[in-house]
């Protein structure tokens, strides 16, 4: 049985009773977003890091709630049974900002992006969030206006979000200059340099930098001590040893974007036939990469959610 956390939505957010007891007692607790199961990685390793993650958290004294769309609510917090249907479901809806109404409302399947995730996070009163990399500015964005809900909704929702920068295949300069003009904090964790997803320094710096986890809690309650409002990006480069260099990585991610380009692909379906084509052009090695990232992110935001909750009890 799942348990509903807040009463004015009636039966259509559903929280875990882990989840639930978790936020009652102030323990920490960490939200994960299901695009990265559904549209990020090829089955059956879309399961296995999302049991592997899901792991990494508890270890790390935080209980994971993954968030997804199922039987016509807002999950927050699955079973390993519900991991093992979203993993192998064919057809599930890529949810953000713009699609929760509507796929909520008609009871279809969906998956979270960060955006979403977000959103569904702060219904739920949760604070942190661990994912891989997030939206931006799509490369060419001054002639298609692609630029990710993600960023937007960072400057709204008051969630800390723990990831390896921006996805490699953005525009990563404008990214940083639209997360400036709204507001966002964008840390560094342990670097001066912003992460570019697979690799640890894009040669761009992070206008903030913070060194411990308790530093990064300090800075997510002033904030909203402040009223500040919306969210912070928590931005964790890449494990060393799992990298794959920038300059190694760019001409790959041009050629996927001439085929995406020649193939017609355009907004959200961009980004999977992306990360898709670049895990066959580097035969496996950015998949690779793209679960360590994912698992070393899910750590840090354990200790964060942890800092944070001793910092702020309930």
């Amino acid at each position: 049985m799942k348990q509903t956390i807040n009463p004015e939505l009636d039966d259509r957010l559903q929280v875990h009773p882990d989840v639930v007891q978790a936020l009652a007692e102030g323990r920490p607790v960490v939200a994960l977003e299901s695009t990265i199961i559904t549209h990020g990685m090829p089955f059956p390793r879309n399961l296995e890091t999302a049991l592997a993650v899901e792991t990494d958290i508890r270890t790390g004294g935080a209980v994971p709630a993954t968030i997804a769309i199922l039987d016509g609510c807002i999950r927050v917090g699955l079973d390993e049974a519900d991991l093992c249907r979203l993993a192998d479901l064919d057809a599930v809806a890529k949810v953000s900002r713009a699609d929760l109404p509507a796929v909520l409302a008609a009871g279809q399947p969906g998956s979270t992006t960060v955006a979403a995730t977000m959103i569904c996070a702060d219904l739920a009163g949760i604070k942190v969030f661990a994912t891989g990399g997030i939206g931006g500015v799509h490369r060419g964005a001054a002639l298609s206006f692609d630029v990710s809900a993600d960023l937007q909704e960072l400057a709204r929702s008051p969630v800390a979000v723990v990831c390896a920068g921006a996805k490699a295949i953005l525009d990563l300069p404008k990214t940083l200059e639209v997360l400036e003009t709204l507001g966002v904090p964008v840390i560094g964790f342990g670097s001066d340099a912003f992460p570019a997803f697979y690799s640890r320094d894009s040669g761009l710096a992070v206008p903030l930098r913070c060194d411990t986890a308790d530093q990064v809690a300090a800075v997510m309650a002033t904030k909203w001590m402040l009223g500040l409002g919306g969210g912070l990006m928590i931005a964790n480069p890449i494990p060393a040893d799992d990298e794959i260099p920038a300059d190694a990585m760019e001409a790959k991610i041009g050629l996927a974007l001439e085929e995406a380009a020649a193939q017609g692909i355009q907004g959200k379906a961009v980004t999977p036939f992306l990360l898709g084509r670049l895990e066959a052009l580097t035969q496996g090695a950015s998949l690779t990469a793209n679960v360590a990232l994912v698992r070393n992110n899910a750590k840090l935001a354990a200790s964060i959610a942890a800092a944070y909750s001793r910092r702020c009890p309930g």
